[in-house]
């Protein structure tokens, strides 16, 4: 459970903009939603094998509390970390409890209707996916130097020069810079997108494989698979 629930806060809470996450599980799935409070990425994940503890729809609130709990240090080695749940039979709270059993604490779940109405479901209709790539170590750290080159700039622009995919960050009245975050594309981005790049950057550092694809309709999506589960952020991009 501990491992589910580490890789579960690293990949939303630590992103920086998402602090509650619906699970909607049975006996087959395990789904994650997630949304942040700007709408500046929509999170859609499920795990590659079904929890067993996390079957029924429930919040998973105040995440950045359950990071601390299972980051001290009375909960590292022969913990007991279980669920209990409600007599409807769905998840109530992760007990924690240390190895000597004298030191304890309780995160308490979000019902299923109080985190439906949080959460509304974020509908749209599938795009064509223009390019799409699997982003190498040293383009992200590119990307990196050119935010911090750049940063006052919140958002970086992207369109493909030839078969070079290119970012973009300020303008010709401003300072600005750019670079090849991806050569040999196949596709074609005609239009310029924005966006923000501290989420980009945020999901870059996250730990597991990674894909991206990108639309010309104003979208980018990116899937982060960490090994227990495969994340899927969708990223509205800003027109500029």
């Amino acid at each position: 459970m501990r491992d589910y629930l580490l890789d579960l806060v690293e990949h939303t809470y630590d992103l920086g903009c998402v602090d509650l996450i619906k699970i909607v599980g049975d006996d087959k799935t395990t789904e994650i939603h997630g949304l942040a409070e700007d709408l500046s990425v929509v999170l859609k994940g499920e795990f590659k094998n079904p929890v067993a503890d996390f079957i029924g729809t429930f919040g998973m609130p105040n995440l950045g509390k359950l990071k601390t709990l299972l980051n001290l240090q009375e909960y590292q080695e022969g913990a007991k970390i279980s669920v209990t749940k409600r007599s409807t039979g769905e998840p109530d709270n992760i007990n924690f409890e240390n190895a000597s059993g004298d030191f304890k604490n309780s995160y308490r779940f979000m019902s299923a209707e109080t985190v439906t109405a949080k959460l509304k479901p974020w509908k749209f209709n599938p795009p064509t996916w223009h390019i799409e790539f699997e982003p190498t170590v040293a383009s992200v750290q590119k990307l990196k130097w050119q935010a911090q080159a750049n940063a006052e700039e919140e958002c970086f622009q992207l369109k493909t020069d030839g078969t070079d995919l290119k970012f973009y960050f300020g303008d010709h009245s401003t300072h600005a810079g750019n670079f090849v975050f991806q050569s040999d594309v196949s596709g074609q981005i005609k239009h310029t997108w924005a966006y923000p790049v501290s989420i980009f950057i945020s999901i870059m550092n996250l730990v597991g494989n990674k894909r991206i694809y990108i639309s010309d309709q104003g979208i980018a999506k990116i899937t982060v698979d960490s090994g227990l589960a495969v994340y899927t952020y969708f990223l509205p991009a800003i027109t500029k």
